[in-house]
């Protein structure tokens, strides 16, 4: 099994859902035995929304070596966005994906097309990808939906693989030692007894 990352989107209908696994498969696929996506909404409880859920959630990221983070939409998910601030604080490394093909944000022309806050982070990369123009390519190719989600799915995760080989690449910003004392901050900083200080000891250090 290769190294665990995060997968942090919307999944609140089937669109996201099944949207979140055929992207997961497809990153796999491009990956071979390198990266496994971690999909949170394979295990969260649904009849639960709660701060376990939120726990569950934090866990699964400290686990993880890297993450992918879904910046779609005309306002950003908060509950992404929140997972990205926490990755960036332990210096995970990201990368970004938008398919949407609106414009959002405050940037200047050339800018991350979402609000300027989550952009500029180290060992991050932003993936702009046009849903639509990708839709209309493969879709050309086929009239079979089977290999018009191939395609799609195979094309996007070939590409968030190579943003992920680039950032996992990058050297980290602090020294073991340091990462073991940030990943205990973070948790107390947290709160809700997200974790007790034994889960984080010894834990694999990206």
């Amino acid at each position: 099994m290769g190294e665990k990352v995060y997968f942090a989107g919307e999944l609140f209908d089937h669109k996201h859902l099944i949207g979140n696994r055929l992207l997961a498969d497809g990153i796999r696929m491009a990956a071979g035995d390198r990266y496994e996506p971690v999909l949170p909404q394979e295990t969260e409880p649904p009849e639960i929304r709660a701060l376990a859920i939120r726990n569950h959630d934090f866990r699964l990221l400290f686990e993880c070596r890297a993450a992918v983070f879904n910046f779609d939409g005309t306002d950003l998910d908060s509950g992404t966005v929140v997972e990205f601030v926490t990755a960036k604080m332990l210096d995970l490394p990201a990368v970004i994906l938008r398919s949407d093909f609106r414009h959002s944000g405050d940037q200047e022309e050339g800018g991350d097309p979402w609000n300027l806050m989550c952009s500029g982070y180290p060992r991050t990369a932003s993936l702009s990808i046009n849903a639509m123009t990708l839709y209309q390519r493969h879709g050309a190719k086929t009239t079979a939906s089977s290999n018009l989600i191939a395609g799609i799915y195979g094309e996007l995760g070939t590409a968030v693989v190579r943003e992920l080989d680039r950032v996992m690449a990058l050297p980290p910003l602090h020294t073991p030692e340091e990462r073991e004392r940030i990943y205990r901050w973070v948790a107390a900083s947290l709160g809700g007894n997200l974790l007790p200080l034994r889960e984080i000891t010894g834990r694999r250090r990206p």
